[in-house]
């Protein structure tokens, strides 16, 4: 199977859906002319025109807006935020908006709009710039978020996003745009609210996803050569959250560990861990951990960078810990 980076992957999502759907369109800032801040979008201004990759000024609270009235008359938006910390703006729109018009209209308008772009952390960009939201858009009733982990994902994923009726946020990583993995040439889609199962394992589960799932993936081969068996976990979807999957391997593994990039209170880990206790209770053989970003807004400072994000020797750690290893 042919390898290819994950912008490429995002990119071919868009484009096989452009082509297949002439109601779907890419708007968003330098997405056109500049071809993406991270060049995701290279190419596509020259093959699809200027009313369909379309530039747009720097108020994304008024491009969220304009493209919601165009996804409630029936065509398909996908919105590029240059980074999801930006669409802190657009949040009125999407919150008070996308997710609620479906209901408030009795079912008249569905919202078919894909906003997408970078989220997460990436290098030295400091407080304002490396925060990840994905439990903020997972709180909301109506959205659905997805954070896909590799280049196979984000292409499956995406072109499922910009086919389904509801709106969807779709958090990439800029950190991720340059990674390459293995994609068919082949069209396929992936079911959004399933998750994948990575690794078999017996003896602990490792739960994770988007691009601090590479921390799980190594966690769980050093594990490997402790004698321990590790049964890794891709949620892909944050909302729908695949419950099920992971309720089945903590029934086969009587232990959990949740590896995630962003702060602790109130997040995706706190989710699953409650909802294991009520569903898995009795099949667990020890408490379950968190691993995530330390509680305080994110540093510029490599060393505290390093200090804050989760990691490999604190996944080992605290997996060994559950087993009574240490």
């Amino acid at each position: 199977m042919r390898e290819i980076q994950f912008r490429e992957a995002v990119r071919e999502a868009m484009s096989e859906e452009m082509r297949r759907d002439e109601s779907v369109f890419l708007m968003g800032e330098e997405v056109a002319e500049y071809e993406g801040a991270y060049k995701v979008s290279q190419g596509m201004l020259k093959e699809f025109g200027e009313k369909r990759v379309i530039d747009t000024p720097i108020s994304e609270l008024g491009f969220a807006g304009i493209s919601i009235g165009a996804a409630m008359n029936g065509i398909r938006p996908i919105v590029e935020f240059m980074t999801f910390n930006f669409a802190i703006l657009a949040m009125d729109q999407i919150i008070n908006c996308a997710s609620k018009m479906l209901q408030m209209s009795g079912g008249q308008y569905n919202v078919p709009i894909v906003f997408r772009g970078p989220n997460g952390t990436a290098g030295q960009l400091a407080a304002t710039h490396s925060q990840s939201f994905e439990t903020m858009y997972a709180h909301i009733p109506g959205l659905k978020v997805i954070t896909p982990a590799n280049s196979y994902d984000a292409k499956g994923l995406l072109k499922s996003a910009i086919r389904d009726d509801d709106p969807i946020i779709f958090m990439e990583s800029e950190k991720m745009y340059g990674d390459k993995g293995e994609v068919p040439e082949s069209e396929y889609l992936l079911p959004i609210g399933l998750a994948d199962v990575r690794k078999k394992g017996d003896d602990i589960t490792l739960v994770s996803f988007g691009k601090i799932l590479k921390v799980a993936d190594e966690a769980a081969k050093a594990l490997e050569k402790d004698g321990i068996s590790a049964e890794v976990i891709n949620l892909r979807t944050i909302r729908p959250l695949d419950y099920h999957t992971i309720v089945e391997s903590v029934k086969k593994t009587n232990r959990l560990v949740v590896v995630e990039e962003a702060w602790p209170f109130c997040s995706i880990s706190s989710e699953i861990t409650y909802h294991v206790q009520q569903h898995a209770f009795d099949y667990l053989d020890a408490p379950v951990k968190r691993i995530t970003q330390a509680d305080t807004p994110f540093a510029f400072s490599p060393t505290l960078i390093e200090e804050s994000l989760p990691n490999v020797q604190r996944v080992v750690e605290a997996a060994k810990n559950v087993l009574y290893l240490n």
